[in-house]
């Protein structure tokens, strides 16, 4: 199991964000979620996955915004499951409030704590942060081709670049540039790389 504990960063100086970040989740990704999000404290919420890929996903969504930390636990789960997130247990859980403690003191703000025996998940931590690291350092012009080639923005299906161009008003040599400065190309490699290999260890912690 893949579980992320999600907690916004100075809560106590910013309103509550945590309704509308369970909802983006309910939203976006309902379907491939063990049990609906939940908020577990005052400012942190819990969301739980048998899919790496989409545990990504999650994390990589909220580390854009720069206002949570994110933890990222891989792990068993005690069965049978309890009927809410809230109240299920096991080294996934256990994982994700080590993993969202050490994340608090990360400039990239994730970190991901898996099983002892979970070499391979372990390694992926460095390489997720070098993806946010990345991310972080694009510009709005870079996120708004993003937004529109990914099918990003509220749902909507991606476009080629040649309509996202198009949509912006500038020259499809313009957009591949952008494209290219964007690190576009490369974000969607690694993160189905990634998603990959978190898959596959998921299954093989699993069996």
């Amino acid at each position: 199991m893949f579980v992320l504990t999600i907690d916004q960063i100075d809560s106590r100086h910013h309103d509550d964000r945590v309704a509308s970040a369970v909802h983006e989740v309910e939203t976006g990704f309902s379907r491939w979620l063990v049990g609906a999000p939940e908020r577990t404290a005052g400012d942190e919420f819990q969301v739980a996955t048998r899919r790496g890929g989409v545990a990504l996903d999650i994390a990589l969504h909220f580390a854009r915004t720069e206002e949570w930390s994110i933890g990222l636990g891989i792990g068993d789960v005690t069965l049978p499951l309890a009927d809410s997130v809230r109240a299920m247990t096991g080294s996934a859980f256990v994982n994700a409030r080590e993993a969202v403690t050490a994340a608090k003191k990360r400039p990239t703000r994730f970190a991901l704590v898996a099983d002892p025996g979970a070499v391979t998940a372990q390694s992926l931590d460095p390489l997720i942060r070098l993806l946010i690291t990345l991310r972080d350092r694009r510009t709005p012009e870079g996120w708004e081709l993003f937004d529109l080639v990914e099918g990003a923005r509220g749902g909507s299906l991606p476009l080629t670049l040649t309509a996202a161009a198009e949509q912006l008003g500038i020259t499809v040599q313009a957009a591949s540039q952008r494209a290219l400065t964007a690190g576009l190309r490369l974000d969607r490699e690694a993160r189905d790389s990634l998603g990959s290999m978190l898959d596959t260890e998921g299954e093989r912690i699993g069996e």
